[in-house]
């Protein structure tokens, strides 16, 4: 019995850690966050995770921790985290109500981290898999913020 109890409490210590969103952002559930995005206008960045995911803890504490990610991030986007593993319902900007999970099959997060830039309908108009630098993330941003520019130029 000692042994299991041992085993055990390795397997505790050395699990993957527990990947929430990054705890200082203010992500919204999916719903809200695309009727939000619909109400100001902004684009929506949407944050697949699940439980577990190694990748999801070290882009969390590597690159979501810095300030100016924080900044870029949180006054350019309507921020909503998705568990790409869960039953949790939502609707659609649709009408359709389908599962977190059936909504990471549909925007392909089957692995993750997965981070989508959407429009306020759903459209995706970027998508970055895995493991994300704060460089990789404030590029991103970039190339966002210029196209808006260009867009809204033209």
């Amino acid at each position: 019995m000692h042994r299991l109890t041992i085993a055990l409490l390795m397997l505790v210590l050395i699990a993957p850690s527990f990947a929430n969103p990054p705890g200082d952002y203010p992500f919204l559930h999916f719903d809200e966050a695309m009727q939000q995005a619909n109400k100001d206008r902004k684009l929506v960045f949407v944050y697949f995770g699940r439980y577990g995911c190694a990748y999801c803890d070290k882009t969390n504490k590597e690159a979501f921790a810095d300030p100016a990610v924080r900044d870029k991030y949180v006054n350019h986007y309507i921020l909503t985290y998705v568990d790409a593993e869960s039953g949790r319902r939502l609707r659609l900007p649709s009408g359709e109500r389908i599962t977190e999970r059936e909504l990471g099959t549909r925007y392909n997060a089957a692995v993750t981290p997965v981070f989508s830039f959407m429009t306020p309908d759903g459209t995706r108009i970027l998508k970055m898999t895995g493991l994300q630098s704060r460089a990789d993330l404030l590029e991103a941003d970039r190339k966002i913020q210029e196209a808006l520019a260009k867009a809204s130029s033209q």
